[in-house]
């Protein structure tokens, strides 16, 4: 008999105010699950992100059936792990943790999830040279789906010149030499004067992390701006792109078809994506929501 009974949950800093519990319950009411999702907040519990390892032992000692994993444990937590999916190891990150037999196996459905995304939000936007702001989890993520999606080359830029300087050169092992560079913050006038777009991947704009990742006469009509912060949905990045006329991308979709796939991982189950991308416009209340 299919099980139909589930204790997930969401492991990170800051996440107070996400939507992920009341994205996945929804979907899970609708298909007739018990569904419960909790919040397990490092920054509530005072510890630092070093305790990931504790934390996940502890969720799967109390019958969690699997964790989602945000800023700042994605990468963190892939030492505690007992083996990663393929699309976790090339990234180096983590955002899914299943448990099954006893086990504990990392996913990676940012990468999908932003793909999807960029997809139907900025289906024919010029990407030969994209920059992207940051470097982390997310960067991770991002940096391969912005590849996966044609584009020609990504100058990763990060306030760690070693972060950046690790990630361009996997993903040029990945995609093949010269897809990917990296660049320190104070090449970003020079290189935003020539790319085509800019992927924001920073916590920068984040409720608990509010303002511009980037001085705003860097931006110009002709970049499209993609961002991965979603809540909230219209970042003060977004705003000051808009109001400019650039084309953008609010970080709604990327949270909406990463959700998609680490349900489909929980429970087996196939969710209903349009559904779900109503359920964010409604929850999140903000103009720029996907309709």
């Amino acid at each position: 008999m299919a099980k139909d009974s589930f204790l997930v949950g969401l492991i990170g800093a800051g996440i107070g105010p996400s939507l992920s519990p009341a994205l996945h319950e929804r979907e899970a009411d609708r298909q007739g699950l018990r569904y419960v999702y909790r919040l397990i907040d490092i920054d509530v519990l005072g510890v630092r992100p070093e305790a990931v390892g504790e934390l996940l032992r502890a969720a799967r000692d109390l019958g969690f059936d699997g964790l989602n994993i945000t800023h700042p444990c994605k990468q963190q937590v892939i030492g505690h792990l007992d083996a990663l999916a393929p699309q976790a190891e090339a990234l180096g990150a983590v955002n899914t943790v299943v448990f099954e037999d006893g086990r504990a196996i990392g996913h990676n459905t940012d990468v999908t999830g932003f793909a999807a995304s960029f997809a139907r939000g900025l289906p024919d936007v010029p990407l030969e040279r994209v920059v992207q702001l940051g470097a982390g989890g997310a960067g991770a993520a991002v940096a391969h789906a912005t590849l996966t999606l044609g584009a020609g080359r990504v100058t990763v830029v990060d306030a760690l010149a070693d972060r950046a300087a690790d990630l361009a050169a996997s993903l040029n092992r990945h995609f093949g030499e010269g897809r990917a560079a990296a660049a320190t913050p104070d090449r970003l006038p020079q290189l935003l004067a020539d790319a085509d777009g800019l992927v924001h991947a920073t916590p920068t704009g984040m409720a608990a992390h509010p303002g511009l990742p980037l001085p705003a006469d860097l931006l110009r009509p002709e970049l499209w701006v993609a961002e991965v912060v979603y809540r909230p949905l219209e970042t003060e990045l977004l705003r000051t792109a808009r109001a400019l006329g650039c084309a953008t991308l609010d970080g709604a979709g990327m949270a909406v078809f990463q959700a998609v796939d680490a349900f489909r991982l929980f429970t087996g189950r196939e969710p209903d994506a349009a559904r779900m991308l109503a359920d964010i416009a409604e929850l999140a209340g903000v103009v720029g929501a996907p309709k």
